[in-house]
């Protein structure tokens, strides 16, 4: 399929029109628009709130289709008295679209008389003090317009940027010069787009704190990694300095639990609030919720999953032991080429043994240092056993023996997990005899297997958030109803989340021997003792810690999805290895 700049019809007729507002990112930063345009990302920032709160009159505004430049008859559905040269025309909100160009825009004004028009374009901030009176990507975007209505029967040699924050109008003329950029520009974007390959990162470039895409495109993390990979082949190379902190410290929403049989989350307002009865007996704001989790006989109004549906947050349901069964999320991720390359790389076993190899390294080395920081006495023979485990899985020579190695050295540290645990009363009030499960038969292996289906349900909705497949895994094979791939990356962390969790519930009292129910050799907790577990659970994933790879500081709820992100940025090519995630 040929595509000329010029005077020549495009033939994109198989490819979908380019929205002009996609053309804007794409001069700002082509990686930007490929992450939105291509991979369909999207997040927001104060300065998009703020642009939509500008355009609010705008988008309020009857919108009209003026003509989609087809050269039909009929295509434009101005009447003849429309056309007079004595007409105005002042019309908010106008969809056009050109098929010789291949693009499309929302124009927030056009204004003019008769055949003669100009498109307003709004825009947030202040007017800049530079050249050309605008930046670039606001003066292509307008061209564009431009263009689109010089290809609906329309003259127009110029348009108008409307800058909110000084209340100003700058007039932007289409010369030649600036004809031409749009056009290279648009030929660019879909020469982008039609190779399926993403634009590099930026490298330390000031557009990318401001931008609302910064934790999705991870650019200065990807370019350490490129540059470490580097000077591991180049000696006389400088360097890589520490990572820019770009990610945010905290998350100011929070998942939302609720465990009491038989209660009901309605939606009011804009609050959720959970009833027995007519007792309320608790209440979140929505913005405040980043998840809603749901345990054992919890009933949910259609009001409140289709409210979460549309604000992208998801409902997780689990049973009242805390095994995770599914989830309910409005979120369809449009990266199809992610999930493409997910399903090709499953299919290479090479591909399969290298990333499990590193998962299960990372796992064993986490496991050490769970030890060495918790362990009263620690013994030496058993940290060098693990530390031979660890070299040993980097050897393995399929997953049939990596799965025996990572066994091997999980019976050694369960063996020393009582080491870790405080000893009150006699006999102790926990007591620990090795890993047991499906049902656990004492206190602390009741709360592993929860803090594992927490760690698992946290690591389901994360990967489906940014566009991988939960269940097509890499090291745990795929199964009916098991998120293999959550499974394979939530192994480095199952000590440092879950295990850390659980010692930190028993050592500091916030879970006593009370808190459980044992019956026919099982033990579960109650409501209140998993109450409080929850909180405990929850205080670590917001811990904040110092990254051990890029050296900025984050929680442990921000780093899941880093590192999702990243594994993702692995499969499609742009980093040469997952970056494994160990403490020291």
């Amino acid at each position: 399929m040929s595509e000329e700049v010029g005077d020549t019809p495009l033939s994109v007729m198989e490819e979908p029109l380019l929205p002009v507002r996609m053309l804007n990112e794409f001069a700002y930063c082509p990686r930007l628009a490929y992450l939105e345009w291509v991979q369909g990302e999207f997040a927001d920032s104060a300065d998009t709130v703020e642009g939509r709160f500008h355009h609010r009159r705008v988008d309020e505004s009857p919108k009209r289709q003026v003509g989609t430049g087809s050269g039909e008859a009929g295509a434009c559905p101005r009447t003849s008295a429309e056309v007079e040269d004595d007409t105005m025309i002042h019309q908010r909100s106008v969809w056009l679209s050109s098929e010789r160009l291949g693009i499309t825009a929302k124009i927030d004004l056009v204004e003019g008389v008769g055949d003669a028009v100009a498109p307003v374009d709004y825009k947030r901030g202040k007017r800049p003090h530079v050249d050309k009176g605008a930046w670039e990507p606001e003066r292509v975007q307008l061209c564009a317009q431009g263009l689109i209505l010089r290809d609906n029967g329309f003259e127009c040699d110029g348009g108008f940027l409307y800058f909110a924050g000084s209340r100003e109008r700058v007039a932007i003329a289409f010369d030649p010069e600036l004809i031409e950029r749009t056009l290279a520009l648009i030929h660019q974007m879909r020469q982008v787009a039609r190779d399926g390959i993403i634009p590099p990162p930026l490298m330390d470039s000031p557009k990318c704190p401001r931008c609302s895409l910064v934790s999705i495109c991870l650019p200065d993390e990807i370019g350490w990694l490129r540059q470490e990979h580097k000077q591991e082949h180049k000696d006389d190379e400088p360097a890589a300095s520490t990572v820019r902190r770009l990610l945010p410290s905290r998350d100011d929403a929070l998942p939302f639990y609720v465990q009491r049989p038989g209660a009901r989350v309605k939606k009011d307002g804009d609050c959720l609030k959970v009833v027995d009865h007519d007792e309320v007996l608790a209440e979140a704001r929505l913005v405040e919720v980043s998840h809603l989790v749901l345990f054992g006989h919890v009933q949910v109004s259609t009001q409140v999953v289709q409210e979460l549906c549309q604000r992208e947050i998801p409902i997780s349901y689990l049973s009242s032991g805390g095994w995770f069964y599914g989830l309910t999320t409005g979120l369809i991720h449009k990266n199809v080429e992610l999930r493409r390359r997910q399903y090709a790389a499953a299919m290479d076993r090479g591909f399969c043994l290298r990333l499990a190899s590193r998962l299960v390294q990372a796992k064993i080395a986490n496991c050490r240092t769970i030890l060495r920081r918790n362990h009263i006495a620690a013994p030496e023979t058993v940290l060098q056993d693990l530390k031979r485990d660890l070299q040993h899985a980097g050897q393995a020579q399929s997953l049939e023996e990596l799965l025996g190695i990572e066994g091997t050295a999980g019976r050694r540290y369960f063996a020393e997990f009582r080491g870790m645990l405080k000893a009150d009363g006699e006999p102790p009030e926990f007591d620990f005899d090795g890993r047991n499960r499906r049902p656990p038969k004492d206190p602390v292996n009741a709360l592993l297997s929860l803090a594992y289906a927490m760690l698992t349900r946290e690591w389901t909705v994360t990967l489906h958030a940014v566009g991988l497949d939960p269940f097509l895994g890499f090291y745990h094979q795929p199964r009916y109803g098991r998120p293999a791939l959550a499974l394979d990356l939530m192994e480095e962390f199952r000590p440092l989340i879950a295990d850390s969790a659980v010692l930190t519930a028993i050592n500091n009292g916030e879970v006593r021997s009370t808190d459980f129910i044992r019956r026919m050799g099982t033990v579960a907790l109650t409501l209140e003792g998993r109450r409080r577990f929850i909180e405990t659970y929850e205080r670590r994933m917001s811990q904040e810690i110092t990254h051990p790879v890029f050296g900025y500081q984050v929680s442990y709820r921000r780093v899941l999805e880093v590192q999702a992100r990243l594994f993702g940025r692995y499969l499609l090519g742009e980093i040469p290895h997952y970056p494994a995630f160990t403490t020291r």
